[in-house]
């Protein structure tokens, strides 16, 4: 049978102990990162969609490629790329005891039958989260009661996640895609417009109520080909060979002996 001072005394170990590890897991509410009010939702957040989406005369994998070229020169971690989707992750700590994640998603997404139109659409989710001090905490085993947690002199920092939202900052998306057009090529080939082809179309029915069948070529008709007269080089004339003129046989001077003086 135990006495009665102990049984006071373990009540109160089990009462103090879980008093501090209540105070451990819950957060102040004064905690930086959690004054913020909130914003509350609106369905007029629909009619802006200029903000989130850049329409380029690509090909969707050379959209998706842009897309990844830009994040990479700007520091984001690259965790995804492919011909559809492009995300990258990025880490801020503007103090001490604030932490922001940045995931940056891109969307490629075909226009069109050609492939030379796409449209990307971004959107960046930003993630809040302070550091917190966590106590390390030591159980102490009684037969009778069970286990009562004691703290410990040793602490260890940690990251809770206080909150996290869609950047909604429409000069952060325009820096993204003045940067993202610097890294789409220019299609080598022009699409035709919505108009030219819907008037392609419109002649194409005039014609075919009329009777009038487009023209296909059968299997009967060869090619024209043009016959060009090939050139020929003029025939080089033959050197004739003049004979040499004979040398000219210098005359050898008279020398006249003098006339004898008497």
């Amino acid at each position: 049978m135990l006495q009665p001072r102990l049984f006071f005394w373990l009540a109160a170990s089990v009462a103090v102990g879980s008093a501090l590890l209540t105070g451990c897991t819950s957060l102040p509410s004064s905690m930086p990162g959690l004054d913020r009010p909130a914003v509350p939702f609106s369905p007029a957040d629909f009619d802006n969609t200029g903000m989130y989406t850049r329409h380029v005369n690509a090909s969707q994998t050379k959209t998706c490629e842009a897309a990844r070229r830009a994040l990479l020169s700007q520091g984001y971690l690259v965790n995804t790329a492919t011909d559809e989707l492009v995300t990258g992750r990025k880490y801020f700590q503007p103090n001490n005891e604030i932490h922001y994640q940045v995931e940056m998603r891109v969307v490629c997404a075909p226009e069109g039958k050609s492939d030379e139109k796409t449209a990307a659409y971004a959107s960046a989710l930003q993630d809040r989260y302070v550091i917190k001090k966590i106590n390390n905490s030591a159980s102490l085993g009684v037969g009778a009661i069970g286990s009562v947690s004691l703290p410990v002199s040793a602490t260890e920092d940690t990251l809770v996640k206080v909150g996290s939202e869609t950047v909604s900052d429409p000069r952060f998306y325009e820096l993204f895609f003045q940067l993202f057009d610097r890294y789409v090529p220019v299609a080598s080939k022009t699409a035709p417009s919505p108009e030219s082809e819907s008037q392609a179309r419109a002649i194409m029915d005039v014609q075919a109520d009329a009777g009038v069948k487009p023209y296909t070529p059968t299997k009967s008709e060869a090619p024209v080909t043009v016959e060009t007269a090939p050139i020929v080089a003029p025939k080089a004339l033959p050197i004739q060979e003049q004979p040499l003129p004979e040398p000219v046989q210098a005359e050898k001077p008279s020398i006249e002996a003098p006339a004898k003086v008497e």
